[in-house]
């Protein structure tokens, strides 16, 4: 081997980094466990502790210091499904910039396009190419984006804006710079509002150009207050209100015409009078107070007064709503009342008539205006802090700039002088609605008061601070996995790595023999290296992660095998030890072949490092590291000691008395057996075909949208009874699997998916709550049951959210993700063999290979024991097949070329039936240890990627049996008789 004190001195190098590098997780996890001592459950204390000691050493190297911060930066950082968490997308309303940037333009092409634009976007596609295209259909021509009432506004002109002599293409340049500012906007808030919400080492992240925005958040537990943070927009408003008496006869005049289309019996019950019915009836008893007669009166759970309506229960604000926007209610409104904005306030505890505390929302009646605008404007507010009221109760201090401060005072003095109150509305909710009895009040500064909590006014405060965000924020996507699911699988990850490192390692000596040795020396320093990479780089340890670096392991030992399996046979032919290794290190050995099997794994795990996101990302990541050094550990370090070997003249035959005399006459007439093959794997695509057909696929909320729950309970429960309680509240959108123990279900539905905001996420949650708590001993709260915490080992363990266009955004990655992979590797095979038929051999046996994964899942999900849905992992685990069943198929294959270009005697068949028969040893070797690897995974890692194992173990089985019995015949037969009878000449005459 040439050069190899630098081999050995970048070896040593290269290793002493890698433990340099790794020496911070290790630090950073001792003081996250000192922290956890000392906190004692206490999250919010944990968080603390960690952040007072930031800037103190804690790793001293005696030449230089490290703070805690500067070694957290360093550390391989743990994905939420090991370290648990909050992970969420949030999609930047793109449709609400364009309508601000248009001013609110009531253009009826313009608002077709974005309607088109929000039922028609593909794919992948971003909204605004969608509005784009949309546009363009809708005016053809008529209409320019530079009209005066779309862009050409008076808002968006001067430099660097829409003008009228615009073209559509200029204009559109300029729109999307401004859609792209308001996104960085957005981003910018998020940060701050993250960088106070008080969690160690948060993540944010823009994703492209598709408005959307990543946040993680590592160790965080209240899933509902995250939510409501992140997607508050800070739309800030002062609102002047109508009173009840005011707006009763509306109410009344709307109950009435309410009956006409509503009311379904004409039963009546006697009812208690609340303030509306006995302010409106003169005390006498009418339909008014008669229970089951009054559509909307009967909705009133408790008294109204002064600006509050009335109360309300928060299932029941939906159906006001719509009643409220009718068109034969709101012609009942009268004079400026007409403009009225009927909004909700916050939920507030109250008694109902047996004493029992529940949830009620107070309905207000703001002063609207022709223009739907405030009396004044959030905008206003330049500071904002948590305090306390007179009265010693949480509130929030705003304080406002000159300009706010002089319309704070007029509006507060007319207020004081008509007696009326004002209206804090936040993001359409009102927070309190304070009347003024002291003057008007000047100097700007304000207060919102309400039924808060501390933490409630911290996070109001902070998100009053940040700023607004430029257009709506919707949670299109989220995970949340708790501490002690995390922990299950960092135990269960580390079990499966400990025993496929052993047993790959036993097998590589009972078969090699010293070079077995030297192979897992090489294993050994390979691992040193990938960790030392990954942190480095700062990447991110996911569970398909771990999975992926168990996967390594198997791969590790592939290029070993094939150098050892070719220096036997040179060691057969009669030449001496240093011969053989010098031959099976050569290009003419093994390592075209070595280089040809890992491109073609390198490109496909390129492609799923492109389209994959997330988890499967870091899976990515790890696999395409791991290709890379064990390819260097593999062909260098084990060579040193190879090569140390040969220089004390020991012997070294890379066989034991075990493994000496395995497949060396293995002669078996794979081209003979072609016909058989042909058969059964058509029957093979056409029963998987009928499958896909009749039974489908068991497409995970990936692919389809929706939301997954792991709920786990005391006992066993049945999975039935839990599915018709679930179907009931969630209008029949209720799927329930066992996952993993019986005492743990998998449920999934697609309740209200499609809708945004927070509210929907919460009020799923508690349905779900409510729904399930009988199941659960009396002690179980909503709060212990949603949220996170250490040591939770029942309820919600982890929850997933994915919205329609991101399920399409990521079934399109997948399509395109398997179709590049298959074209790029198609590609590569005819470059390197310059024959169209190595190609064809090779994609057809990965086509069957998928087929037939695919057929397995479509057959079996029904009834197996663990999940078999196709979503990301499933993918992932597809282009992994692709790219084992290309590397299997390679190594025949140069094998193969390299036979009929040799000097081997017999017709072309017997040629390549030799070939074939001399890689039994490397592909037996191989596929055993992956699947060894596979089934350890498959046994030992835990319930969340036994789908994903599955289908890679299923692949590299099908996927060694179409390397001999697929791709090779089709090969042969392909290839024309002219060529065939050439080499068949070529070999006669040598």
């Amino acid at each position: 081997m040439q050069n190899k004190g630098l081999i050995k001195f970048f070896a040593i190098l290269f290793a002493l980094v890698s433990i340099y590098q790794l020496s911070f997780t290790f630090v950073a996890s001792k003081v996250k466990n000192d922290a956890k001592s000392f906190a004692n459950g206490d999250s919010e204390k944990e968080v603390k502790y960690l952040d007072s000691i930031g800037k103190e050493s804690v790793f001293n190297l005696g030449f230089t210091n490290f703070t805690f911060n500067e070694v957290s930066d360093k550390q391989i950082n743990k994905g939420l499904d090991l370290e648990g968490g909050i992970n969420v997308i949030l999609q930047i309303s793109v449709k609400d910039i364009l309508k601000g940037l248009s001013n609110n333009s009531k253009n009826p092409v313009f608002n077709k396009s974005l309607a088109d634009a929000t039922a028609n976007q593909k794919g992948n596609q971003t909204y605004l190419d969608a509005f784009y295209d949309a546009f363009d259909a809708n005016s053809k021509g008529t209409v320019k984006l530079a009209s005066p009432d779309i862009f050409a506004n008076r808002s968006l002109q001067g430099e660097g804006g829409v003008d009228f002599q615009m073209s559509d293409a200029d204009v559109k340049k300029v729109i999307s710079r401004k859609v792209d500012e308001s996104v960085e906007s957005a981003f910018g808030v998020l940060r701050k509002r993250i960088d106070k919400f008080g969690v160690t080492q948060p993540n944010i992240q823009k994703l492209g150009e598709s408005g959307r925005i990543l946040v993680e958040l590592p160790g965080a537990k209240d899933v509902d207050r995250i939510k409501k943070l992140l997607q508050s927009t800070a739309q800030l408003e002062f609102w002047e209100t109508y009173k009840i008496e005011e707006i009763g006869n509306f109410l009344m005049a709307a109950n009435e015409t309410l009956k006409k289309t509503e009311i379904k019996t004409t039963e009546v019950k006697p009812v208690v009078k609340d303030s509306l019915s006995a302010l409106l009836s003169d005390g006498k008893d009418s339909a008014v107070a008669s229970k089951g007669n009054n559509p909307l009166l009967d909705k009133i759970i408790g008294q109204g007064g002064g600006p509050v309506l009335g109360l309300f229960s928060p299932k029941d604000t939906a159906v006001v709503n719509g009643y409220l926007k009718r068109a034969d209610i709101r012609i009942l409104l009268a004079g400026d009342q007409r403009y009225a904005k009927f909004v909700w306030g916050i939920p507030t505890p109250i008694k109902d008539e047996k004493g029992k505390d529940i949830d009620a929302v107070e309905l207000y009646a703001l002063k609207g205006n022709r223009d739907n605008v405030p009396a004044m404007s959030g905008g206003v507010v330049t500071d904002a802090s948590d305090t306390f009221d007179q009265l010693g109760k949480p509130a929030v201090s705003m304080q406002m700039n000159g300009q706010g401060a002089k319309s704070w005072e007029e509006l507060t003095g007319r207020a004081y002088t008509q007696k009326s109150n004002i209206a804090i509305v936040l993001d359409d909710v009102v927070y309190s609605a304070p009347g003024v009895s002291s003057g008007p009040i000047s100097g700007g500064r304000s207060e919102i008061s309400g039924a808060f909590d501390v933490t409630q006014t911290k996070d109001l405060a902070n998100v009053l601070r940040a700023g607004k965000l430029p257009a709506a924020a919707d949670i299109v996507q989220s995970e949340v996995v708790g501490p002690s699911l995390g922990q299950e699988a960092i135990d269960n990850g580390t079990n499966s790595a400990i025993i496929g490192l052993l047993i790959v390692s036993l097998w590589m000596m009972i078969y090699y023999g010293k070079a077995g040795w030297y192979a897992n020396i090489a294993l050994a320093v390979n691992l040193l290296f990938l960790f030392g990479i990954l942190a480095s780089i700062g990447a991110v340890l996911t569970l398909p992660g771990i999975a992926g670096i168990v996967l390594t392991m198997g791969t590790a030992v592939d290029a070993n095998i094939i150098i050892y399996e070719r220096a036997k046979e040179e060691l057969r032919d009669g030449k001496t030890l240093e011969q053989a290794i010098k031959t099976s290190y050569s290009w003419t050995g093994a390592m075209s072949s070595i280089t040809d099997a890992n491109v073609t794994h390198i490109l496909t795990g390129a492609v799923l490092f492109i389209f994959g996101s997330g988890p499967i990302k870091g899976f990515a990541t790890t696999l395409l590291i791991g290709i890379v050094t064990s390819l260097f550990t593999s062909i260098f370090i084990a060579r040193i000691f190879i090569d140390w070997n040969i220089n004390k003249k020991n012997n070294l035959t890379f066989v034991t008395n075990f493994s000496k005399n395995m497949f060396t006459k293995f002669n078996f007439d794979f081209l003979g057996k072609k016909k058989m093959t042909y058969i059964i794997s058509s029957i093979i695509v056409i029963v998987s075909f009928s499958s896909l057909a009749i039974n489908g696929l068991d497409q995970g909320v990936d692919f389809v949208g929706g939301r997954t729950f792991q709920v786990r309970f005391e006992k066993p429960i049945e999975t039935e009874t839990v599915k018709a309680e679930l179907a009931q509240v969630f209008d029949g959108s209720a799927e329930v699997k066992v996952f993993g123990s019986d005492n743990q279900l998998k449920i999934t539905t697609k309740y209200k998916v499609q809708e945004s905001g927070s509210k929907a996420d919460e009020e799923v949650n508690k349905l779900l709550f409510t729904t399930l708590k009988k199941h659960f001993s009396a002690n179980m709260t909503y709060e212990k049951f949603v949220n996170a915490y250490d040591g939770k080992n029942l309820g919600i363990l982890q929850a997933s959210k994915v919205g329609p266009t991101v399920a399409e955004d990521i079934k399109t990655n997948a399509y395109w993700a398997v179709i590049g992979a298959m074209a790029l590797v198609f590609l590569y095979l005819m470059i390197s063999y310059r024959k169209w038929q190595y190609s064809l051999g090779a994609i057809a046996a990965v086509a069957h290979d998928v087929i037939f994964v695919l057929g397995i899942y479509s057959l079996c999900y029904k009834f197996m024991p663990f999940g078999m849905e196709i979503d990301q992992h499933f993918i992932a685990a597809i282009l992994t097949v692709i790219g084992y069943s290309m590397n299997d198929t390679v190594i025949v294959f140069d094998r193969v070329r390299e036979f009929l270009a040799g000097k081997t005697k017999g017709n072309f068949s017997e040629i390549v039936n030799q070939s074939v028969n001399t890689t039994m040893s490397r592909t037996i070797n191989t596929s055993l240890t992956m699947i060894v690897v596979l089934l350890i995974m498959f046994i030992f890692g835990g319930e969340s990627i036994r789908g994903f194992i599955f289908a890679m173990l299923i692949g590299i089985l099908v996927g060694t049996y179409s390397s001999l019995f697929i791709a090779t015949p089709i090969l042969v037969d392909t290839i024309s008789k002219e060529d065939k009878k050439r080499v068949e000449n070529s070999h006669l005459e040598a």
